[in-house]
């Protein structure tokens, strides 16, 4: 076979035949330990990799955390009793920003700083990790592919942030606390919500698709930036698992760093710098295909399970039979009526039914009471529940003279009552009020906050 034969049969399948050049020690290093950190991240805190179930996630345990860690946390456990001084725990909050996240941070940083330490030592006549590299940035952008879809999917089918519940529309605004601002300032426009979504999503699917990816990063980079600034801002606790998504698309600009310069400062920026994970055309082109497949895969799951949250609790979601905001006009107790002083503990001045099985008493100084609810509407009966008690606290009938009056009577904490209410229009709340766009307003709708 001759020489010709040899390189032409290399040609067509598309290998690199380009000597890798040799990296500096400096970067050596920082290879070694941004790969143990990173992988390491990517592999122990739980979320980054369970995503890849898809629709599996639905059948999940509802402790999958505590089972993902059942490796880690005993190590985790150790180092918070032995090094900081204190007893963790896993708990099942929904939050990523537990002291037993952070230890588990801390002991890969140590496990990496270690392991970049031994791993210099033992290959200091390694010049370059070229292949290795490019696998691993594989590898970390399949990640943040995953979660970017996870983030925007939740948004694109709003219900991350769900629009505000009746009992919201009744809290004044001093007693929320900065996240409940940031849900329901999203939640009040759904559209804005499923925007922030879709970009989102768009930059996972460019991070899956080999010829977009350099795309993706920018449009994760800034989408992460803007999340991690909100939960920083708005103590949102994710702060750690946003932090490092953010870290993530910095890494993967660091090959793209001299083309991203030259682009910005105007000058020519050449072909993509990210070095190529595969050596075969062929190989690249199952890769692609792989990452397509991914994308299908995933987004079907978030789709899935999108919709099961939309019918549970969010626009989909089913309402109470009484569904609405009822201001008592009329309190009626062992035949006397009672007047509204705001020093009567015991009488109502609105009753809300939101979701089903539940109903909220806003009482005279404006406290709201959640309570258990059971509405017969066949038999015209209201029974009322406390939280924590065992025995009723109110056995109503109910009438609807129109749709918008209700007439409640029976016993409420062992005393005849009638309550007479009225359904508040929901329509006249400036939140509910669906204003829509006006390109022209001659005032600057602040509302009563401003009036």
């Amino acid at each position: 076979m001759s020489v010709q034969t040899i390189d032409t049969a290399t040609e067509r399948e598309g290998r690199d035949t380009e000597p890798a050049r040799s990296w500096n020690p400096i970067g050596r290093i920082l290879f070694r330990f941004g790969f143990l950190y990173f992988g390491l991240f990517c592999v122990f805190y739980p979320q980054m990799l369970i995503d890849f179930a898809g629709p599996l996630q639905r059948w999940l345990p509802d402790d999958w955390p505590r089972l993902w860690m059942s490796v880690s946390l005993p190590v985790v456990k150790w180092t918070g009793h032995t090094v900081f001084g204190t007893d963790v725990a896993l708990h099942s909050t929904g939050s990523g920003d537990q002291a037993v996240f952070w230890i588990l941070v801390f002991c890969l940083l140590v496990i990496a700083a270690a392991g970049t330490v031994l791993w210099t030592m033992l290959d200091r006549t390694r010049t370059e990790y070229h292949l290795l590299s490019a696998r691993f940035l594989l590898f970390i952008r399949v990640c943040l592919a995953g979660q970017m879809l996870g983030y925007g999917f939740a948004k694109a089918i709003p219900t991350q942030m769900p629009e505000p519940a009746l009992t919201t529309l009744l809290t004044p605004y001093g007693d929320f606390a900065p996240m409940s601002v940031l849900w329901s300032q999203v939640g009040v426009s759904p559209v804005y919500e499923t925007l922030l979504g879709i970009a989102e999503v768009l930059g996972g699917v460019l991070l899956l698709v080999p010829r977009t990816r350099l795309a993706g990063v920018l449009l994760s980079l800034v989408s992460m930036a803007q999340v991690w600034v909100l939960n920083m801002t708005f103590d949102v606790p994710v702060k750690l698992l946003s932090f490092h998504l953010m870290l993530l698309c910095l890494v993967l600009l660091v090959p793209e760093a001299p083309r991203l310069t030259a682009l910005l400062t105007g000058r020519a920026a050449g072909p993509a710098a990210t070095p190529e994970p595969f050596r075969t055309r062929r190989t690249r082109r199952w890769a692609a295909a792989a990452q397509v497949l991914l994308i299908v895969w995933l987004s079907a799951g978030y789709v899935w399970i999108g919709a099961d949250n939309w019918h549970e609790y969010g626009g989909g979601s089913p309402k109470s039979e009484l569904y609405g905001i009822w201001t008592v006009t009329d309190f009626t107790r062992d035949g006397r009526s009672v007047p509204p002083l705001l020093t009567d503990e015991s009488r109502w001045r609105r009753l809300v039914f939101d979701q089903p099985k539940m109903a909220v008493v806003q009482r005279m100084d404006d406290e709201l009471m959640p309570l258990g609810a059971q509405v017969d509407t066949g038999a015209h009966r209201l029974v009322l529940r406390g939280a924590q008690a065992t025995t009723d606290l109110a056995d109503l009938g109910y009438e609807q003279p129109t749709p918008d009056r209700l007439v409640l009577d029976g016993r409420l904490d062992g005393h005849p009552v009638t309550i007479t209410l009225d359904r508040v229009d929901l329509g006249q709340l400036p939140l509910r009020q669906g204003r829509g766009l006006h390109l022209i307003q001659e005032d600057a709708n602040f509302g009563k906050v401003m009036g």
